[in-house]
């Protein structure tokens, strides 16, 4: 889902096939095994095959993160982030706090679409539970075990990054993972309870999402491989789930749920290139990724819309094409631009309209 991730990284190799193609290949000289309890220790070095010199060549993007960066960027971890030596501040960075309000948003609309949900001090007591699970704890874990299997790529892209760097131990981001994948179950439980559920509905459905987390980043499956199967995982996980969730707590669920589109990949283009990892971006070029992308949201909202029409909710379906329109606008005035430069402008500015629209589709879908 789209989000979670947002740090733009060897943009203009990317964009252009024939200036890759006098590129020489890359190659690891050495990888630590996945998940090893160790401590610190310097990460791969990546070096550029060269038959004759055998020469290692120096990074294309810079060791350290610019001078100039935001401590506010470093705290919801997105691009302009000024790199931290505290220990608890750079856990936070891998949390990626920027990606919580959709897990957040969609909690709510879920329990908006249950028909359920009172302003009491128990139903905003069990919603506030339910959105610590979503955002802080389980898609902390999504985010944080992304990293963690994505540390090979952001040696590449982003070597001043909290982990290819060494900023934080192997140590300290595996006890991480365990921290808040555990904490995510136990208060998925703690709502199943709370809710009086004879079957532990909550639960399941925070266990299913980690699991869908943990494939989509980590070896055998790593379904982020094929941007496809990826993307569609990554949107179940990050608006389905908390919507489920939502509306599990407060009723029962109903398949009028619909996941989004990612926009993600672009910013490891690069990387996902040089790994053999089949992200849209790498798969069909940015120029047509990018309108795939794009085509898959916009088009998702308006059926929804046709949907709301055709069951005679026309005020609905107008406050959805309402709403969707800006995004329109905001697409090609940032992210069909340059989906790498204002990755992180285009989101801000078009995700207030879609979370929205997120919410009037459960309240159309609660009556």
């Amino acid at each position: 889902m789209a989000t979670s991730h947002f740090l733009a990284a060897a943009a203009a190799a990317a964009t252009s096939s024939s200036a890759a193609a006098f590129r020489p290949p890359l190659r690891f000289l050495s990888l630590p095994p996945p998940l090893t309890l160790s401590r610190r220790r310097p990460f791969p070095v990546i070096c550029a095959a060269d038959a004759d010199a055998k020469e290692t060549t120096k990074p294309k993007v810079p060791e350290k993160a610019p001078a100039a960066g935001s401590s506010f960027n470093q705290l919801l971890g997105i691009k302009g982030a000024k790199q931290e030596d505290n220990i608890w501040k750079i856990r936070l960075q891998l949390t990626k706090p920027v990606t919580w309000p959709p897990l957040v948003w969609g909690v709510l609309c879920g329990a908006a679409a249950s028909g359920n949900f009172h302003w009491t001090v128990e139903d905003v007591a069990k919603s506030i539970v339910c959105m610590l699970m979503s955002g802080p704890c389980l898609t902390g874990y999504t985010q944080t075990i992304n990293d963690w299997y994505d540390r090979d790529i952001d040696a590449i892209n982003e070597p001043y990054r909290p982990i290819p760097s060494g900023a934080i131990s192997e140590n300290e981001v595996i006890t991480q993972i365990w921290v808040l994948l555990l904490a995510g179950l136990g208060l998925g439980a703690l709502l199943d309870i709370w809710a009086g559920h004879d079957f532990p509905i909550i639960f399941y459905l925070a266990l299913g999402g980690s699991l869908l987390s943990y494939i989509y980043s980590a070896p055998p499956l790593k379904l982020k491989q094929n941007g496809w199967i990826g993307n569609f995982a990554l949107g179940a996980s990050y608006i389905g789930l908390p919507w489920w969730a939502g509306q599990a707590l407060f009723g029962t669920l109903t398949p009028d749920i619909l996941g989004i589109a990612i926009v993600n990949d672009f910013k490891s283009i690069e990387g996902d290139r040089t790994l053999g990892l089949q992200s849209l971006p790498v798969a069909f070029g940015m120029e047509t990724a990018k309108w795939i992308c794009v085509g898959a949201i916009d088009i998702t909202q308006l059926s929804v819309a046709a949907y709301l029409l055709s069951t005679g909710k026309l005020y609905y379906a107008l406050a959805l094409v309402g709403l969707t329109i800006p995004q329109v606008i905001l697409q090609f005035q940032y992210f069909l631009k340059d989906p790498v430069k204002y990755d992180v402008k285009y989101q801000a500015s078009a995700q207030p309209f879609f979370v929205f629209g997120l919410l009037v589709t459960a309240l159309a879908t609660s009556h």
